[in-house]
């Protein structure tokens, strides 16, 4: 049984915003759970970057160990994101946290080799994508109607700022610690997280019996016309999104802002996102902020168009931070897809879902870095305001004319 978006706002819960996210008890451990391995996963990237390049002296390398968190996105999002319905969500949950504490742990020994450092770094991405979909699955247990989009939003919310605390709080730590001690607290966040995960939820069986065992499920998804239009709907504005972040050095560079500058730059959207998310969930009813999904996204690439102009940093920072608040339009989104999804392939189709869009705002990058090879940076960015928004408004078409009318 899927969630109906007629009545999302059912029930007590309807109305109290964000305290009945919080009122929940599961929420709360898997709240708790995210914050840890969140932080852990962060503090990992910093340690392990700084010591291989300190046993290698290679920027090459260090630079691999970030590629390798993007990479296997797509390759395990594809092949392994049946586990999310196959096995009981909490023991996937805690198996991957555990996989990824023993990860770090191998990590912490001394004299292993640069190779098996960056590999396990990468068995760690891999385990990310199976976490990160069935956890979403699972808050759709956890969280009925509505709140289950609050918490989904709350989440997205914390990833946006714990990841700057996180790197300012890895850096504190290589100040006082060598990269593996670093990394040993890399390891206790993860078991913390499993701890709680493991104590704090409780248990619930395999939600997808055969289908979720067939080789097939997939396939089955991306054939459904509005599981599909909504997956394209999720990837489609971050391929674009991402353009001015990715040329966020030379941009800044171009128009003399600098170092403080560049920092401003890449907070902005960050900061509108979290704003606009936190405004729409505590202030609009489902019913206003289904309304808003369609006319948000559609317009949530034309602050770019303001880069055609060369903006100076003020108005540069204006445009990032107000393409961030329309990133409330998630909210709606979220419940659209939790709705069109079979409950039997929910955890595959969360799996597929969050690899996808790692694995599109990387390719997003790449393909704003290579046009910026040809042309100038706030042209790429202004570029992605015209062609992002034409392709937004395409699949827009696709979800309003898909079965299930949540888009209409």
């Amino acid at each position: 049984m899927t969630l109906n978006t007629d009545t999302a706002a059912a029930g007590p819960a309807a109305g109290r915003g964000y305290r009945a996210v919080f009122a929940v008890r599961e929420f709360r451990a898997v709240f708790a759970a995210h914050v840890l391995s969140l932080q852990g996963t962060v503090v990992a990237e910093i340690a392990l970057s700084v010591l291989v390049f300190r046993l290698t002296g290679s920027p090459l390398l260090t630079a691999l160990t970030f590629a390798l968190g993007f990479v296997p996105y797509a390759l395990s999002g594809t092949l392994l994101a049946g586990i999310a319905d196959r096995f009981p969500p909490r023991r996937v949950l805690v198996v991957c946290d555990l996989l990824c504490a023993l990860c770090a742990a191998g990590m912490v020994l001394p004299g292993t080799p640069i190779a098996v450092l960056l590999g396990l770094r990468c068995v760690m991405a891999m385990i990310a994508p199976v976490f990160t979909g069935t956890r979403a699955a699972s808050l759709a247990d956890i969280l009925p109607g509505d709140t289950f989009v609050l918490g989904r939003s709350l989440i997205r919310m914390v990833a946006q700022g714990a990841q700057i605390v996180g790197f300012g709080v890895g850096g504190f730590l290589l100040v006082v610690l060598p990269p593996r001690a670093a990394l040993a607290i890399t390891v206790a966040a993860f078991l913390g997280s499993a701890l709680l995960l493991r104590l704090g939820t409780a248990r619930r069986p395999a939600r997808g019996g055969g289908a979720a065992r067939s080789a097939g499920g997939t396939g089955r998804l991306v054939r459904d016309p509005r599981v599909r239009a909504l997956l394209l709907l999720c990837w489609i504005q971050p391929f674009f999104v991402v353009f001015p972040e990715a040329l966020a050095a030379p941009y800044t560079d171009s128009i003399g802002a600098g170092t403080p500058g560049l920092g401003l730059f890449m907070a902005a959207m960050p900061v509108g996102t979290v704003l606009g998310e936190l405004l729409a969930g505590a202030f609009l009813p489902p019913a206003a902020r289904a309304r808003l999904t369609v006319p948000l996204v559609a317009c949530s690439l034309l602050p770019y168009a303001l880069f055609a102009l060369r903006p100076s940093l003020p108005l540069a920072v204006a445009a990032m931070f107000t393409t961030g608040l329309t990133a409330a339009y998630t909210l709606g989104l979220d419940q659209w897809f939790v709705a069109a999804v079979p409950e039997a392939l929910r955890g595959r189709a969360m799996t597929l879902q969050s690899a996808g869009l790692m694995t599109i705002q990387g390719l997003g990058m790449a393909v704003a870095g290579a046009a910026a090879e040809f042309v100038a940076p706030h042209v790429v960015a202004a570029g992605a305001a015209g062609a992002g928004t034409v392709c937004v408004l395409v699949v827009l078409g696709r979800v309003r004319g898909s079965a299930g009318g949540g888009g209409k």
